[in-house]
This record gives structure tokens, C-alpha cells and sequence, in this order.
């Protein structure tokens, strides 16, 4: 499995993804992330900052880590649902394995710069 994005390699919240024909199915993998809202903030759950490592193989096996904004949402198994769902549907995407984490706790500094301005955090 090799790390497509972490938490300490996104400054900024910028994937790394690897060089030409390999980026597939990644970049889709960023794209279908943003397609999932947290449905207490209206942000996508990739630049509100809850997915701290995106790990993939040749074989079509993604494996994200991912938080909450906080570690008693009650909409946890839906968020989590919502992605494999959102990730599956990339081409080339075969198995999607979720994994809360609580470590680091998620506070306002892993959203996106355009988030934190556009809910008024800047």
C-alpha cells in the first residue's frame, strides 16, 4: 500500500499523488472525497481537513484514514458509508476500507485556506 496522501504530507491540504498514468484512480479518489459533506457544516469532508491519510496499491485497494469534528458525531457510520460508496464508484477503485481515527484530534488549522475564509475563520 503506498501512502497517496497523509496528514503530514498534505500542507495545505494538497495530495501527493504519484507521476503520469498512475495517478489513476487517485486524483478520482480526491474528486469523489469532495463530493461528501459533512451534514452539520457545509463543507466536503476533504477540505474540512477530516481525511488524514489516503493509502492505495495496484490492485485497486484504497484505504482511508479519516476523523471526525468530533469523536461522538452522531452521523459517524453515515460519513463513513457516504465515502466507500462515493470512492467505490471511481473507475478502477475495487475495495474502500474506512478507519476513524481520534489521533490527531481535527481542529479548525486542517481545513482549507478557502474553507476557514469562507466560514469565517480568516
Amino acid at each position: 500500500m503506498t501512502d497517496i496522501m497523509s496528514n503530514a504530507q498534505a500542507d495545505g491540504r494538497v495530495a501527493t499523488l504519484p507521476a503520469g498514468d498512475a495517478q489513476e484512480p487517485y486524483a478520482g479518489v480526491l474528486a469523489a472525497l469532495r463530493t461528501v459533506y459533512d451534514p452539520e457544516i457545509p463543507v466536503n469532508v476533504y477540505d474540512l481537513g477530516l481525511i488524514y491519510r489516503i493509502a492505495g496499491d495496484n490492485r485497486g485497494a484504497i484505504e482511508i484514514d479519516m476523523t471526525l469534528t468530533a469523536p461522538g458525531c452522531p452521523v459517524a457510520g453515515d460519513i463513513v458509508k457516504s465515502i466507500e460508496t462515493a470512492v467505490l464508484a471511481v473507475d478502477g477503485v475495487q475495495t474502500v476500507k474506512v478507519t476513524l481515527v481520534f489521533e490527531p484530534p481535527w481542529d479548525k488549522s486542517l481545513m482549507s485556506e478557502d474553507v476557514k475564509l469562507e466560514l469565517g475563520f480568516l
